[in-house]
């Protein structure tokens, strides 16, 4: 838990980042405003979560999870805002799944370049073992030839 007050406090860039995207252009907004914006974003995350938490308590779990989330904004009589958070959350899943193949299959290529390598090098050390070998064989071939 935070030692003070206002180590719970959202950061203020993203706050004025949030307030700028939710305003048209030409608006400003006062520093004491947005300090006011910050507690109140503040006190919303807090009270989102302590909600999730019950849900997940009930469950026996210790972990939030997406539903516990869905669930408290619905307790919280913030229904208007599930669709959008389950639009959001599909979004960030499919984001999620596209990173997770993409990094699934630069595993395989990497395994793929990694086993074509070692059949390179393979191949190297075979052709290389074959020229060692027919240096002798001539060898053997020409020494039969003098003493003919």
């Amino acid at each position: 838990m935070a030692e003070r007050p206002e180590d719970l406090n959202l950061p203020n860039a993203v706050i004025t980042r949030i307030i700028k995207e939710a305003l048209p252009d030409g608006v400003n907004v006062s520093k004491e405003a947005r300090r006011a914006i910050s507690q109140a974003a503040s006190v919303f995350v807090l009270y989102a979560t302590s909600c999730a938490n019950n849900f997940a308590m009930k469950a026996k779990r210790k972990t939030l999870n997406a539903g516990d989330v869905l669930a408290a904004m619905e307790e919280m009589e913030f229904e208007r805002f599930l669709e959008p958070l389950r639009e959001a959350l599909d979004v960030y899943k499919k984001g999620q799944k596209g990173k997770k193949d993409v990094s699934e299959q630069k595993c395989r290529d990497k395994e793929k370049k990694a086993g074509l390598e070692a059949d390179k090098g393979r191949e190297e050390e075979e052709e290389a073992e074959e020229e060692e070998e027919e240096p002798v064989g001539e060898k053997e071939a020409e020494e039969e030839e003098v003493e003919n």
